[in-house]
């Protein structure tokens, strides 16, 4: 299995831009689809962007399309989130995710970091 770990989380004011790594160790990162994930407050947690193992295609939610990009650096064994145009609605506790099996099949992410708080302040 891999283990995940997040950080670049903080408070930031609307419109600022924030960069959230992901780091992996254990068995090959680049084997995995990764993905991006956020819960806030009392909101199930949603995904909101994903990748294959090679980084060649990605997909987005509606919500975040335009604003924010996910990357990957298999050499680092990293994954990336750079969020611009950050909103207050984007506050939650962003988790980093890898999957066992088809990247666009959400239910296959099944290694977890702990997550990462990112604030949006008015």
């Amino acid at each position: 299995q891999v283990q995940l770990v997040e950080s670049g989380g903080g408070t930031v004011q609307a419109g600022g831009s924030l960069r959230l790594s992901c780091a992996a160790s254990g068995r090959t990162f680049s084997s995995y689809a990764m993905g991006w994930f956020r819960q806030a407050p009392g909101k199930e947690r949603e995904i909101v962007t994903r990748i294959t193992w090679n980084g060649y295609s990605s997909w987005y939610a509606s919500f975040v399309t335009g604003r924010f990009t996910i990357s990957r650096d298999n050499t680092k064994n990293t994954l990336y989130l750079q969020m611009n145009a950050l909103k207050p609605e984007d506050t939650a506790v962003y988790y980093c995710a890898a999957s066992s099996g088809p990247y666009y099949n959400t239910s296959t992410y099944v290694y977890w970091g702990q997550g990462t708080q990112v604030t949006v302040s008015s």
